[in-house]
């Protein structure tokens, strides 16, 4: 019996290491899922401001500054942004659509410094309204 004295310090120093990997571990796959939600977001946003737009210039600037808006309010920040919006159905009853495409940094996502990045991409579309008026 006293030879096993300290047994469970030593155990304890061991293990909580690789205790304390996975809990950092479960953190950064936590907020990768959350940038993935506010990219989902972003391009939701993007897509319902572009449908209610009039004209596609408008509704593609609408949509950029939506998307870009919604994921500064999410607190994600892109290395790389892009944002497309399809205004091809820019009718009444028309469908318009948007993708947002964003690359993380791995290191500003987990706060441990990972190298690499993840490139997250959402598409979203949105129905224009059947009964607005169309502008000649």
């Amino acid at each position: 019996m006293r030879r096993e004295r300290g047994s469970a310090s030593l155990e304890l120093a061991l293990v909580t290491p690789a205790i304390l990997v996975l809990l950092l571990f479960a953190v950064g796959v936590g907020r990768l899922a959350q940038a993935r939600a506010e990219v989902d977001a972003a391009a939701r946003d993007a897509a319902r401001a572009a449908s209610i737009a009039r004209f596609p210039g408008a509704a593609s600037a609408d949509g950029a500054s939506a998307a870009h808006s919604s994921l500064e309010e999410g607190g994600v920040s892109c290395r790389d942004l892009a944002v497309s919006i399809d205004t091809s159905g820019l009718t009444p009853g028309g469908l318009v659509g948007a993708t947002v495409t964003c690359t993380v940094d791995l290191g500003e996502l987990t706060l441990l410094g990972v190298p690499g990045s993840r490139t997250v991409t959402s598409h979203f579309v949105h129905p224009v309204d059947t009964y607005r008026g169309e502008v000649r």
